[in-house]
């Protein structure tokens, strides 16, 4: 039988690239190497696209010894994905041969710009190669923080008090910002940049000094950037994978034990200090669990999602209300990532959440290949 060839888009030009990284080690780690040819395709934080052997040399030791010999020791070549008039779609250079074989299937694990938010989406539509995850204006409006909650409320989810602004705003009247904060979120708060992930440039706000410096850490990664109040909740975690019929996973829960830490931080969440537990299933009553997947189910379908995406969600301790806090289309896939775990804790192990997203993005494409382009 021919092996399904799949290549890994990984790193990027992005302030979650080293994430990135160990999303791809994790991806082709359980990727079946009996039915899928591995093809790891690296851009650099400058973006620079490497070829595979160049890009094979970014992943572990023990990761590489899972790759055919052909690209690990392949001549290198400064681009890996390519247009070629002889195929149809992109290809990648294959460096023994000196020639071109086409991609199957794009699995990306480019997490926040420059991969999630739609423009590699954008580039794998226009050359027809199918992909994992969801489709352009899903990764668009769930990588922009301010859409997506526009787009939930529209839609009467429940989400937080939030207010955001640009970064030109900012710098031309600072002190009406802070004003408009204090008045419509108040304190404490959290400040973010809009198009960002893995708790990259968030810092919490207790008074308008504090306020200050958060925004001008949040605006070195964003010409936009929200702020949302600061609430005394739980982080509960819902994973979602399908197309038309998406299923939700059993939620699981960060729970953090330092004392110190007033939110979960990026250090926190990809550092082994012992500090975070993610627990799955998490302790929640039959209502919540089954109201947390139904919203889950929701919020993927409003902003029209395909393949998998992770739901946040603040589950309030002063009153138990639910509120949905954002969506990710290319959650962490880590080995401490939650979204892998939650489907492990539902019956379906990580492989084999692999191989029905890799269904998935087949099935997608052969729909859209119904939907004429022509008159």
């Amino acid at each position: 039988m021919k092996k399904v060839r799949v290549g890994v888009v990984f790193g990027g030009r992005s302030g979650e690239h080293e994430v990135s990284v160990r999303s791809a080690r994790s991806v082709i780690e359980a990727l079946d190497k009996s039915r899928y040819e591995v093809v790891p395709i690296a851009i650099t934080k400058t973006g620079k696209w490497l070829a595979p052997s160049d890009s094979s040399a970014l992943l572990p030791g023990e990761t590489k010894q899972l790759l055919p010999t052909k690209i690990v020791e392949g001549e290198s070549r400064d681009v890996a994905i390519i247009g070629d008039p002889s195929y149809e779609g992109l290809v990648a250079l294959d460096g023994e041969s000196g020639g071109a074989q086409p991609l199957d299937v794009v699995f990306p694990v480019l997490h926040g710009t420059y991969g999630e938010d739609g423009t590699l989406q954008g580039l794998l539509e226009m050359a027809g190669v199918p992909y994992v995850g969801c489709g352009v204006l899903a990764s668009a409006c769930g990588m922009d923080k301010v859409t997506m909650k526009a787009l939930f409320r529209d839609a009467g989810l429940p989400i937080c008090r939030y207010t955001w602004f640009l970064r030109s705003e900012w710098d031309r009247d600072s002190e009406a910002i802070v004003r408009r904060v204090a008045r419509q979120v108040g304190f404490p708060s959290f400040v973010k940049p809009a198009n960002l992930g893995s708790s990259v440039g968030i810092s919490r706000a207790t008074d308008k000094k504090s306020l200050r410096r958060a925004i001008e850490l949040a605006a070195r990664y964003d010409r936009k950037v929200i702020v949302e109040e600061g609430l005394d909740a739980r982080e509960i975690e819902c994973a979602v994978m399908g197309n038309d019929e998406p299923e939700a996973s059993l939620p699981g829960e960060y729970v953090v034990h330092n004392p110190a830490a007033n939110f979960l931080d990026y250090t926190e969440k990809y550092s082994s200090t012992g500090h975070v537990d993610f627990v799955v299933p998490a302790p929640l009553t039959k209502a919540q669990t089954a109201r947390i997947r139904r919203m889950s189910v929701e919020a993927f379908k409003v902003v029209d999602g395909s393949g998998l995406a992770r739901v946040d969600f603040f589950l309030r301790r002063d009153n138990n209300e639910l509120l949905l806090n954002e969506l990710n289309t290319l959650p962490g896939l880590t080995e401490v990532s939650g979204y892998p775990k939650m489907w492990e804790a539902t019956g379906l192990p990580f492989p084999k959440v692999i191989d029905r997203l890799i269904e998935l993005a087949l099935e997608r494409h052969r729909d859209k290949q119904r939907t004429a382009t022509s008159i």
